[in-house]
């Protein structure tokens, strides 16, 4: 920078050069969710409740039965859900539900895929090779 003196300790003295890893991961908030993953689970689980309060409300004439389905919906499906994910990630990164998530539907759903971003994904079929060109023959030589 012009103007100003550099320390003998560098440019950057006084800056944090480094954020430790935990700090970028988002928080678990229930049951091994993260708070996206809960309002995801949370919604899917009230649309679930919310289709099976409609025909149990006209059967018993009570229009009661829609929230109080969409309550236990909610309850039931965060904890299946949360139980479910928590086995699923554990092990690995804190992206691996989201890339898994975009290679599925770009796979599964090709004209989707430009809108989840699933053709920036490196999607390559086939074997991998360490490019050896012989076999190891004896033991302890290479």
């Amino acid at each position: 920078m012009a103007g100003y003196p550099e320390s003998p300790r560098g440019p950057h003295d006084g800056l944090v050069t480094f954020l430790p890893h935990r700090l970028n991961r988002h928080p678990v908030v229930v049951r091994g969710l993260t708070a996206d993953e809960l309002w995801f689970c949370a919604g899917l689980s009230a649309v679930a409740g919310f289709l099976a309060g409609m025909p149990l409300a006209w059967l018993t004439r009570s229009i009661a039965m829609v929230p109080t389905l969409v309550v236990v919906g909610i309850g039931i499906g965060v904890f299946v859900a949360g139980g479910f994910l928590r086995r699923q990630k554990r092990g690995r990164p804190d992206t691996w539900l989201y890339r898994q998530l975009q290679w599925r539907i770009a796979v599964r759903y090709p004209v989707l895929a430009a809108h989840v971003g699933g053709r920036q994904l490196i999607a390559r079929s086939g074997w991998w090779s360490t490019r050896r060109l012989r076999p190891c023959s004896r033991r302890g030589t290479p």
